[in-house]
C-alpha cells in the first residue's frame, strides 16, 4: 500500500478539504496515471471520484442564487398563465402592485419598473419585458434592468471549464461514457453528475444519468428528483421541473427544495404562489432565514416596500449580521426620507467588516441629508479610494454632483458631473442632470442634445423626457414637446407636471 502511494490519496483528501482543489486535482491526475492493478481498484476509483469532486468545486455555482434570463428566454418563453395578469400578481408590472410603493420621483426605478433596491444579486436589476423592442432598446449595463443575450451568462459555455482546469483535454469523454453503468453505482453516479452538470454543462448527459440513476433507485431517492429538475430548469420546462420538485418533497422536506419549486413559479411569473410556497415552508422550518429573506425580495420586487421591510427585519431576528437585509432596511429608510436611522444600519455594516465603495457611497449621501457634513467629504473621498471600476467611480462623482447642488456650488456640480462621464459615457442621469446646469446658463442647444442622449440611454426614467419637453415648449417646438410629454406619463403615470404640460400643450393645439 505504500508503495502505491495511499498516502498521497490521503494528502489529496487533504487538499480537498482545504478548498486547494487545483493541488487536489494534479494529485490524483499522478495516482491514476500509476499503473493499474486489480487489488488498487478501490483505490482507484477513490481517486478518479476526488478529482471529479475537485474539478466541479472549481467552477461550481450555487443554482439557487443563479436566476438570470437570456432575451430568448424572456420573449420566447410560452409558459404563461395569463396575457394580462391582475394587478398585484405579475412581475412584469410592479407598479401595479397594491402595497402602494414608492413613486420613481422618491425612489429611482430599473427598466422593467422596480425600484432600485439595496443589494445587489442575480436577477436585481432584471424585469420581463413585453416586447422585443423594450428588451434591447437600453444599452446593457449594471444600471439597467436589459437582459443578457443567452442564458450562459453565468455558466460556463460548454467545454469552457474543460480547458480552464485541464489544459491536456477534458477529464472524461462523455461521448463514450457508459451511463447506464455509472447509474448503478450511487456514490460514484451523484460525484459524476455533479461533474457533467456544473464543470462540463452538458444538460442533456445529466439528465440522462440522473433519469437512469433514479430509475435505479426506484424512484425512491429525492436527491435525484431535485438533480432533474434542476435539468429541466435550464432546459426551460419549468412545468416538469415543477413536478419533480414537488415529488423530491413528499419523499423528503428540504430546504433547498423549497427554494428551488419557487424559482420555477418566479420563472413562471406567480409571484403569489412562491409567497404561498415559503409561507408553507416556514410552517415546517420556522424561523429559517433564507424562506424570510425569499419572502422579503418578492414583496420588493413587487414594489410593495412596507412589507419587505418588515420581512427583512424578521430576518434580522433571526440573523442580526444578514448583510442583504441590513442594507435593504438601510436604503428603505433613505428613501423614505429617514437618512438619520439609515445612517445606523450602514454603520452597522461597518462595524461588521464590509468595506467597500458602495458602503462609504451610501454613509456620505446619508451623512449629507442628516446635515452631519463634517463625515460627508471623507466617505466620499474614501469611497473613491475603493472604487475598483469606473462606473464605481463614477457613482461616486454623481453623488458629489449632487452635494455640490445642495451646497449651491453649481460649478463644482458641472465638474462633478463631467467626471461622471469621464469613468461611464453612458450614464444617463449625469446627461440630464448636466442639461439642468446648461439650461440654467442659457446654453439651449447644448442642454437639447443632452437631454436626447439621457433620453436614448435611459427611456425608463421620466427626468430627460420631461425636461426635454419643458425644454422644447419654452422656445416653440410644440410638437416634440407633446412627443416627449407622453413619454414622460408613460414612464411615470401619476407624475403632476407632466399632466398640466400635457393639458396645457392640448389646449395649444385645440386652439390651433
Amino acid at each position: 500500500a505504500g508503495e502505491m502511494g495511499l498516502e498521497p490519496l490521503f494528502q489529496a483528501w487533504s487538499y480537498f478539504r482545504r478548498r486547494k482543489f487545483r493541488q487536489c486535482s494534479d494529485l490524483c491526475s499522478q495516482l491514476l496515471e500509476r499503473p493499474y492493478f486489480a487489488l488498487y481498484f478501490i483505490l482507484i476509483q477513490a481517486a478518479w471520484s476526488l478529482k471529479t469532486r475537485a474539478l466541479t468545486e472549481m467552477v461550481y455555482v450555487d443554482e439557487i442564487d443563479i436566476d438570470e434570463e437570456g432575451i430568448a428566454e424572456m420573449i420566447l418563453d410560452e409558459n404563461a398563465i395569463a396575457q394580462v395578469a391582475r394587478p398585484g400578481t405579475s412581475l412584469k408590472l410592479p407598479g401595479t402592485s397594491q402595497g402602494g410603493g414608492p413613486s420613481p420621483a422618491v425612489r429611482p426605478v430599473t427598466q422593467s419598473g422596480r425600484p432600485i433596491t439595496g443589494f445587489v444579486r442575480p436577477s436585481t436589476q432584471s424585469g420581463r419585458p413585453s416586447t422585443m423592442e423594450q428588451a434591447i432598446k437600453t444599452p446593457r449595463t449594471g444600471l439597467t434592468a436589459r437582459p443578457i443575450t443567452s442564458a450562459s451568462g453565468r455558466f460556463g459555455r460548454l467545454g469552457t471549464a474543460s480547458m480552464i482546469t485541464n489544459p491536456d483535454g477534458p477529464f472524461i469523454n462523455l461521448s463514450r461514457l457508459n451511463l447506464a453503468k455509472y447509474a448503478q453505482k450511487p456514490k460514484l453516479a451523484k460525484a459524476l453528475f455533479e461533474y457533467i452538470f456544473h464543470h462540463e454543462n452538458d444538460i442533456k448527459n445529466a439528465l440522462d444519468l440522473a433519469a437512469l440513476a433514479t430509475e435505479h433507485a426506484q424512484f425512491k431517492d429525492w436527491w435525484w428528483k431535485v438533480q432533474i429538475g434542476k435539468c429541466y430548469y435550464r432546459l426551460g420546462l419549468y412545468r416538469e421541473a415543477e413536478k419533480q420538485f414537488k415529488s423530491a418533497l413528499k419523499q423528503q422536506d428540504m430546504v433547498d427544495t423549497i427554494l428551488y419549486l419557487a424559482k420555477v413559479y418566479l420563472r413562471l411569473d406567480q409571484p403569489q404562489t412562491a409567497l404561498n410556497l415559503f409561507k408553507q415552508g416556514l410552517d415546517r422550518f420556522p424561523g429559517e432565514v433564507t424562506l424570510i429573506c425569499g419572502i422579503a425580495r418578492i414583496h420588493e420586487e413587487m414594489n410593495d416596500m412596507s412589507s419587505a421591510a418588515e420581512y427583512y427585519k424578521d430576518v434580522l431576528k433571526q440573523d442580526n449580521t444578514h448583510v442583504e437585509a441590513i442594507a435593504c432596511i438601510g436604503s428603505n429608510h433613505f428613501y423614505s426620507d429617514q437618512p438619520e436611522i439609515a445612517l445606523r444600519f450602514y454603520r452597522r455594516l461597518l462595524q461588521m467588516g464590509v468595506y467597500n465603495c458602495q458602503l462609504f457611497n451610501n454613509l456620505g449621501l446619508c451623512c449629507f441629508y442628516a446635515q452631519q457634513y463634517d463625515m460627508t467629504l471623507s466617505s466620499f473621498e474614501r469611497a473613491l479610494f475603493l472604487a475598483e471600476n469606473e462606473a464605481e467611480t463614477a457613482d461616486v462623482w454623481y453623488n458629489l454632483g449632487h452635494v455640490a447642488v445642495g451646497i449651491g456650488d453649481l460649478n463644482l456640480a458641472y465638474q462633478c458631473f463631467k467626471l461622471t462621464l469621464v469613468n461611464n459615457n453612458d450614464y444617463a442621469e449625469a446627461y440630464n442632470n448636466l442639461a439642468v446646469l446648461e439650461m440654467q446658463k442659457g446654453h439651449i442647444e447644448q442642454a437639447r442634445v443632452l437631454l436626447q442622449t439621457a433620453s436614448s440611454l435611459a427611456p425608463h426614467i421620466y427626468e430627460p423626457h420631461f425636461n426635454f419637453a419643458i425644454l422644447s415648449e419654452k422656445v416653440g417646438d410644440l410638437q416634440r414637446s407633446y412627443t416627449a410629454a407622453q413619454k414622460s406619463i408613460e414612464a411615470f403615470p401619476g407624475h403632476v407636471d407632466t399632466q398640466q404640460l400635457l393639458k396645457q400643450l392640448k389646449q395649444h393645439f385645440a386652439m390651433l
